[in-house]
């Protein structure tokens, strides 16, 4: 049985992409599996690039909240409502 995970965070910017940082071990390992394309792990955290098409259809830039999560078995990022009060889900 997988564990669930869903965690909030900031967008930020390494070189010039827009990644989301997450900590092996709040449940980055979790995710990993899940990532596979768009995410590698570096050091002890699982680094997920988001690509511009995704940023642009979640409307986040750099220090953006987003919700990552596997709750459907998938990962999925999704617009954090703290950002303006409006969630946009989006499949990753």
């Amino acid at each position: 049985m997988s564990v669930s995970v869903s965690l909030e965070g900031p967008v930020e910017r390494l070189g010039d992409d827009l990644v989301i940082l997450i900590p092996l071990d709040a449940g980055g390992d979790a995710l990993a599996p899940l990532a596979k394309g768009i995410g590698i792990i570096e050091g002890d955290c699982l680094k997920i690039t988001i690509q511009p098409w995704l940023a642009e259809k979640l409307r986040i830039e750099i220090d953006s909240l987003v919700v990552v999560d596997n709750l459907d078995g998938k990962l999925r990022i999704t617009r954090s409502a703290k950002n303006d009060g409006v969630d946009t889900d989006v499949v990753a």
